[in-house]
């Protein structure tokens, strides 16, 4: 009981979530930062989303079986079975595409919280937040080589998981925009990324394989993810124009 309490409700820490956020703003590709705030602000989140996800047939089934989906997901095998189209395949090109890795994201979140794997049912949950963060880039259409593409997703993530986190970078990020040119395209681009995260159905209750093997663009509709035209218009401005399906070539 004294452990579920203390993963439940960890204070926010706004000196490290500021300390972290000046180094992310210094250099948008340093995702240790990133762990960082959420592990500054983030306290309680995971708690609530299992618990909300508990509250489902669906998501129960997937808190029973409690996978870790970071070994999924580094499977090259498992990964080469879907077919062209499918959320997999769009998935397996995002890696072949950026280099990035979900055993990455493990590796930088390992050093934040000091080598802690808890066997914990929040502290699961937590891990399967991390590890679909780039089967969202994939869904949505946010690059993630592209610094606006991470502040959209973040934005977006925030109006699914309601973690304090994300909305800290996303209005950081956003406000250091406001000393560039086109800054109300970007901020227009990243309410975008929350308007859609609040209008989805929520992403933890879907089962990874059957949602793999799904055609993308069939599990857009169904899911209620549009093509995030805002941020399209947004990159041809700031001269980083790609077009939606190029992000998913």
């Amino acid at each position: 009981m004294a452990a579920a309490t203390a993963i439940a409700n960890e204070r926010k820490d706004w000196a490290e979530a500021f300390r972290a956020m000046r180094l992310l703003l210094a250099d948008p590709k340093d995702t240790l930062q990133v762990f960082r705030v959420m592990k500054a602000l983030n306290g309680g989140t995971s708690a609530r989303n299992y618990q909300r996800m508990l509250g489902t047939v669906e998501g129960g089934r997937i808190a029973y079986k409690r996978e870790e989906l970071v070994a999924k997901l580094t499977n090259r095998e498992w990964l080469s079975q879907f077919a062209p189209g499918t959320v997999g395949a769009a998935y397996r090109a995002f890696l072949e595409r950026t280099g990035f890795s979900a055993d990455g994201l493990e590796a930088i979140n390992m050093e934040v919280r000091e080598g802690r794997e808890e066997a914990h049912p929040h502290a699961w949950f937590g891990r399967r937040e991390r590890d679909v963060h780039d089967i969202w880039h994939t869904l949505t259409g946010y690059r993630a080589d592209d610094p606006l593409g991470e502040l959209c997703l973040v934005a977006f993530s925030y109006a699914q998981n309601k973690g304090l986190g994300w909305a800290f970078i996303a209005v950081m990020g956003s406000l250091k925009s406001l000393r560039e040119p086109h800054s109300a395209a970007v901020w227009r681009a990243v309410w975008e990324g929350y308007r859609n995260g609040r209008n989805a159905h929520w992403l933890h209750n879907e089962d990874i394989d059957a949602l793999f093997s799904e055609p993308l663009e069939d599990a857009r509709k169904r899911l209620n993810i549009p093509r995030p035209v805002a941020y399209e218009r947004a990159q041809e401005l700031v001269g980083e124009a790609r077009s939606w399906l190029a992000t998913q070539s």
